[in-house]
């Protein structure tokens, strides 16, 4: 007499973008790997809807927008994917919102978005244009519903929305999945930890100067998700110090400006006047380099898209792990990754651009792949070949555009970087430019490269500190991460309005007792001093799980069964904050075992993959998407080979298979 055998079962911690990716990855390639005769139930446990996740949740202000053009966002494996399982193609956002104004087909399951502004936002969306964060949360949610019609009828899905608390289990044994609404965990044969960007609570420095805030009644917000922030304490015409230029920056300017009432008046010109409603505060903002991100481009490519990877690609990378040293990414990464940027850039150049070049690109790319990026003779190359600077990459006067520059007065500085925005807007929304889209594809390509450098272990801890999680960061986000061209038009508007000043390159900020506010000093404008009533923190929470306000991972860090990654060689050790987890397959490394937990894997912002995009560019093979590949087929293998050990939990979750079928027309979202 035969019994049927226990359903496996997967507990999925955060139901974002990120889990959600990992959940179309298993539909993919459960055909192969699933092969019916058992049930496997999928948990997924987020208190905020499946798909969109926490950061993309529709309850967030409709001023925020993305960063990135409508047609440059997919969910989905294309041609340039070089992953194990089947590749399924699917449509980016901008294709997707198509069907909403007849002008694509319809997408299965088809359901028109509920809230009546994304839909007519929908309806308009033109490929080139910059969506609401709610127009992507609408995506994230279609995705997250075509996933589960693609799951064969043994898989089904559950979501909890509450917080997992813990995660308690034998490594090789069934875990306990402990949930924040409910006395009876639930039990799973492995779990995956996906909970995507986390808060934290506030570090030593910024303590202080919460601190110092409650002491003079003053207004101090540490790194914080805009979505998030509580503004309303800022009072109208209040002085507000603001240290960050990136995106987190230019999200609280909208929603300090527009957000309180003011608009824009466009001129005949296109020019942008602002009319304040008088309930802004006065902004004064600086970082590092003293000047915003660069505006993302408005246009496509206008010649062939260059073929990469070219001079760092895997087998540079082989290359330099060949050599058996300890490497440095500035010394001896830095020169191939700039040197493939470069190509990007000048393959775009010649291709679409030719009266702007001297010779043919057949000779200039032959010189080009012989030299390195720094040599003499590439200067000389490119100074030939390029006869105007405006179309020579120069990284060093791009990645410190102050450097050497001082100012007498506030005044001459704020004329000067008005000036530097206008013209950076304008470069970027003017084809004629084309070449930075050239190297904006190669940063990517370049990106997508480095995982498997810094899984080999060979960078420096120095290197990875200063070099990798430092710089490397910071200017692949002030090159590739920037706003619209349009927030950076507002900008200007609200400059010359009066509402916001800019401070400069180094800012020092520190606290004058006497008159109880904040300061912020620079050395673009020397001798200048700016006293505020309100400092804000304007970048993302950094991550530290000593910190994070995730009570799962706080907890199984504090018992000593999660590591923080430590890079440590002779000369330096590196602390980065981030989960540690097996390259390649990110299961957990847990202190007490001495390896890998075989039952718990994490994936995405808190781990040192370094893999944190969950959606991407199409036909970039995005890291994201590469590795939600290798963790499912991992996945689908394991819960195979697992045996009938986990008895089947009370389901309290909601059955979503019930709810998003591939025959359902009119569904809602999930509530």
């Amino acid at each position: 007499m035969s019994s049927t055998p226990s359903p496996a079962v997967l507990v999925v911690v955060g139901a974002g973008p990120r889990a959600t990716g990992l959940l179309e990855r298993i539909a993919a390639n459960a055909p192969e790997l699933w092969d019916g005769s058992r049930q496997l139930c999928i948990h997924l446990v987020d208190p905020h809807a499946p798909g969109p996740g926490r950061i993309w949740r529709h309850e967030q202000p409709a001023l925020l927008r993305m960063n990135s053009m409508a047609e440059d966002v997919t969910m989905f494996t294309d041609e340039s994917s070089t992953v194990d399982g089947p590749v399924q193609p699917g449509p980016s956002l901008a294709e997707w919102a198509a069907q909403f104004s007849g002008r694509g087909p319809h997408h299965a399951p088809y359901a028109e978005p509920a809230d009546p502004e994304v839909l007519a936002e929908l309806r308009t969306l033109d490929g080139s244009d910059f969506p609401t964060r709610r127009a992507q949360s609408a995506y994230l949610d279609w995705v997250f519903r075509r996933a589960l019609a693609q799951l064969p009828p043994t898989v089904t899905v559950e979501w909890h929305p509450t917080t997992a608390t813990a995660v308690t289990g034998p490594p090789d044994g069934p875990q306990q999945v402990h949930l924040a609404d409910r006395a009876t965990a639930l039990t799973a044969d492995l779990v995956v930890l996906a909970q995507g960007h986390l808060g934290s609570t506030p570090a030593a420095e910024y303590r202080d100067h919460a601190a110092f805030a409650r002491r003079h009644g003053r207004f101090h917000l540490p790194p914080e998700f805009s979505a998030d922030a509580d503004l309303s304490a800022l009072r109208p015409g209040e002085h507000v110090i603001l240290r960050g230029f990136g995106l987190a920056f230019i999200d609280l300017m909208a929603l300090l400006t527009e957000g309180r009432g003011g608009t824009y008046r466009t001129g005949a010109d296109g020019t942008l006047t602002y009319l304040p409603s008088g309930r802004e505060p006065v902004l004064h903002v600086g970082s590092r380099r003293g000047v915003p991100y660069h505006s993302k481009t408005r246009y496509r490519l206008q010649g062939p898209r260059p073929p990469l990877p070219r001079h760092f690609g895997p087998e540079a990378v082989d290359g330099l792990l060949a050599e058996g040293r300890p490497l440095d990414l500035r010394r001896d990464v830095w020169p191939l990754m700039a040197k493939e940027i470069g190509f990007g850039h000048y393959h775009e150049l010649f291709h679409a651009h030719p009266e702007r070049t001297a010779f043919p690109w057949t000779d200039f790319v032959a010189a080009y792949d012989r030299l390195g990026w720094y040599d003499d003779e590439m200067a000389a190359l490119v100074a030939t070949a390029v006869p105007d600077p405006a179309d020579r990459l120069d990284f060093e006067a791009l990645d410190h555009p102050l450097d050497g520059l001082a100012f007498p007065t506030p005044d001459a500085f704020q004329d000067h970087l008005r000036d530097h925005i206008a013209q950076d807007v304008t470069r970027r929304e003017n084809p004629e430019f084309s070449a930075d889209l050239g190297a904006f594809l190669a940063l990517l390509s370049v990106y997508g490269q480095l995982p498997r450098l810094v899984a080999s272990g060979r960078l420096t801890a120095r290197s990875v500190a200063d070099d990798l999680d430092g710089w490397w960061h910071g200017f692949f986000s002030f090159l590739a991460s920037g706003p619209p061209g349009f927030r950076l038009r507002q900008l200007l508007a609200l400059s010359q309005a009066g509402i916001v000043h800019f401070l400069g390159a180094g800012i020092r900020i520190a606290t004058d007792e006497t008159s109880g506010t904040f300061t912020a000093t620079s050395t673009t404008v020397s001798g200048h001093t700016t006293h505020a009533t309100a400092l804000i923190e304007a970048y993302l929470p950094g991550p530290s799980l000593a910190h994070t306000e995730d009570p799962l991972l706080r907890g199984l860090y504090q018992e000593g069964a999660l590591a923080e990654e430590v890079i440590a060689d002779p000369t330096h050790t590196h602390r980065s904050g981030l989960l540690a987890v097996s390259p390649a397959d990110g299961y957990v490394i847990d202190p007490s075992l001495d390896s890998p937990h075989p039952r718990r894997i994490a994936l995405g912002a808190p781990t040192n993959s370094r893999a944190v995009a969950a959606f991407a560019r199409p036909r970039t093979n995005a890291p994201a998407f590469r590795q939600n590949d290798a963790v499912a087929r991992a996945l689908l293998r394991a819960l195979r080979a697992t045996e009938a050990e986990t008895a089947t939990s009370p389901v309290d979750g909601r059955p979503l298979r019930a709810l998003f079928t591939e025959g359902a027309q009119d569904e809602e979202h999930v509530p």
